[in-house]
């Protein structure tokens, strides 16, 4: 029996790829816990089989991190890591240090934006794995902007003197020891840099998750294609004028597709209530809180949240930001995408997505409701982007997952004992 700790940052697409592995490992008869910043968003997405260790840290969209939704490229790249990444590290320390101490792990799994997971085991002489949920680290993103990565490497380095081993010289974002990647090539293509250790390409981490009462499955009309759209969790403040067009071009294609729309931050207003009324759950109210309403919008659904890995097992398209979690879930489904990057690490994904053949891509701020309906009407109807999303699905699937990532790690625990 080994100790496993997974230090991860307060964000959904960065604990969900991890539950399944930590889940794995507590069925096999190992220890395990987690240290973020959020111990509650942890406990919903993992629940309580393990403990969580609190640690300080700015909350994302919140104070200084709250980043203007109108940042985009480099400066938007820049905010993260100067107004959310690096402090976050130096506020979780605290917190991974005394999870170290107390849990006493054979192995720390750092999330590859929680930085401090992997300076805390290199100073307490402990081997760490990258747990790496998105793969645009891979191309290196910043290859073009030289200011950029040498500001970058003087505040590591600050980082590692404050935190770390001084005298170590590693990339806290690549682990020497283990790189778990939660993709393939066949999506990701080769590493743009050879960085760390060995690169394990496990592909993504599907595992089930709770369910979602509520959802209305007897709305989904057979007879027409059906969309999702979302744009993750992190989006809500940018997304308006995107749903926007969304609505409109697929209320012109009505008539041979229907969508179901995320919009957790109602910003389609008025419109959300018309698409949510008439459709109640079984205890009175409609899906997911709304209340009913007389009559209903037939071919567009607006939710603040849906089950989205039950749903994906019944759409034809997707819609989204380019989040690298949404993308490889429904690949692994083998459903074509039409992607609109907002920013970070998802115009890499993007480029992944379009490079493979498996979607279209189209500008977040400023496409048209007639661009978007060509390109959801090629993702749709042009056989290539189906069979290329297919085959990267069978990628993923022969990779292994949540259970490789597993294997992995207890090689890694064995090879240290």
């Amino acid at each position: 029996m080994s100790g496993f700790l997974f230090v991860v940052p307060p964000l959904v697409g960065h604990i969900n790829p991890a539950v399944g592995v930590a889940d794995l490992l507590l069925a096999r008869g190992h220890r395990v816990a987690w240290a973020c910043a959020d111990p509650g968003l942890v406990g919903r997405l993992a629940g309580d089989r393990a403990p969580v260790f609190p640690c300080a840290g700015p909350v994302p969209g919140v104070g200084e991190a709250r980043r203007p939704p109108d940042l985009r490229g480099p400066e938007a790249l820049k905010f993260l890591w100067e107004w959310y990444l690096l402090p976050l590290a130096e506020a979780m320390a605290p917190g991974v240090r005394a999870a170290v101490e107390t849990f006493r792990p054979d192995v720390v799994v750092a999330d590859q934006q929680a930085f401090s997971g992997g300076l805390v085991a290199e100073r307490a002489g402990l081997p760490w794995a990258t747990s790496a949920t998105t793969s645009a680290e891979f191309a290196d993103p910043l290859a073009g902007l030289p200011r950029v990565t040498e500001w970058l490497a003087e505040r590591l380095a600050g980082l590692r003197r404050s935190i770390g081993d001084p005298a170590g010289d590693t990339d806290p974002r690549f682990s020497p020891h283990l790189v778990l990647a939660f993709s393939t090539v066949e999506l990701a293509g080769p590493p743009a840099t050879a960085r760390g250790g060995p690169i394990h390409w496990v592909g993504p981490s599907i595992t089930a998750r709770p369910a979602e009462p509520g959802f209305p499955w007897d709305w989904l009309d057979p007879g027409r294609a059906t969309v999702l759209v979302t744009l993750g969790t992190a989006n809500t403040d940018a997304g308006g004028r995107f749903l926007a067009v969304c609505r409109e071009a697929l209320r012109a294609r009505a008539d041979r597709m229907q969508a179901v729309v995320v919009d957790p931050g109602n910003t389609l207003g008025a419109d959300v209530a018309s698409s949510r009324g008439g459709i109640p759950s079984p205890n009175g109210t409609g899906p997911y809180g709304a209340q009913p309403s007389p009559g209903h919008d037939k071919d567009l659904l607006v939710l603040p949240s849906v089950p989205q890995l039950a749903l994906l097992e019944r759409v034809d398209a997707v819609v989204c930001h380019a989040g690298h979690n949404t993308v490889c879930e429904a690949l692994w489904h083998g459903v074509p995408l039409v992607v609109a990057p907002i920013r970070d690490d998802q115009p890499v994904v993007a480029g992944q997505v379009v490079d493979a053949g498996a979607g279209v891509r189209v500008r977040f701020g400023r496409v048209t409701a007639a661009r978007l309906g060509a390109a959801l009407d090629a993702v749709l109807h042009e056989p290539g982007h189906r069979a290329a999303a297919e085959r990267i699905g069978r990628a993923f699937r022969a990779a292994g997952g949540a259970p490789a990532a597993a294997d992995s790690l207890e090689q890694l625990a064995w090879e240290y004992r």
